[in-house]
């Protein structure tokens, strides 16, 4: 192949292409030159841009050219050159053999194009992610927190523990146990038993039986009987 050849003719036919935007840098000892790519709606002020310089080899269309990337607009926190360097290598190993600038021209401002879609698809998410955390924080003003049974459950459990009621549970329950002076002597089986004791002690009352053995020795009279009638007043005389 005569690379010499290769190379003047395909510069010749990138000018025509480019012409105006198409810069020749360098002849020798190969061609260096630049060509602009710039993704859409650049010219209306948003968008990428920036400038492919080639460098032929000796060998060039059999080797790949080198690549570079100028004069970037608007890469900065957005685009990663060396992902478009990466790229643009990856096409021409297709078409080693080839003339393929043109082609690693046109694949260059595919990927700007498509890196700015994704840029403003991002971006567009950023924001209605945005409007809908606003309206949903303006709907809450207005509705109030959604309660749920778990929410519900775990506010009250804290409301209860800020009011004191598990303490107050706690002190009802203990004064629950506590049993009066009646609940303690009906339940003390210890007293019932104290008052058997002094009934089945026989020593513990004495009876003194001689104050019962002189009973014949008393006068009683009819009165003192219980079977005594009294007698009518007054004679049986008319």
């Amino acid at each position: 192949m005569d690379y010499n050849y290769e190379q003047t003719s395909e510069v010749e036919a990138l000018d025509s292409i480019y012409f105006g935007d198409m810069t020749v840098i360098e002849t020798k000892p190969f061609h260096k030159f630049s060509i602009p790519i710039k993704s859409e709606g650049f010219d209306d002020g948003e968008g990428l841009a920036c400038h492919l310089v080639f460098t032929y080899t000796s060998k060039y269309p059999d080797e790949l050219p080198i690549i570079e990337i100028d004069n970037e607009e608007n890469f900065d926190n957005i685009v990663d050159k060396e992902e478009l360097l990466t790229h643009l290598a990856e096409q021409g190993k297709e078409n080693l053999g080839m003339v393929m600038v043109f082609t690693l021209v046109s694949a260059g401002q595919e990927w700007l194009n498509e890196t700015w879609d994704k840029v403003k698809k991002e971006r567009e998410e950023r924001i209605l992610a945005k409007q809908k955390a606003d309206e949903e924080a303006e709907l809450k003003r207005f509705e109030g927190t959604r309660v749920t049974v778990e929410s519900f459950l775990a506010w009250r459990k804290q409301f209860e523990i800020d009011m004191g009621i598990p303490a107050k549970r706690e002190r009802e329950a203990k004064d629950k146990n506590k049993l009066t002076g009646r609940e303690l002597f009906l339940q003390d089986t210890t007293l019932n038993e104290s008052d058997l004791k002094f009934l089945d002690d026989g020593d513990a009352v004495k009876v003194d039986e001689s104050l019962f053995q002189n009973l014949d020795d008393l006068e009683l009279t009819d009165e003192d009987d219980g079977d005594y009638e009294p007698s009518q007043s007054g004679s049986d005389s008319d």
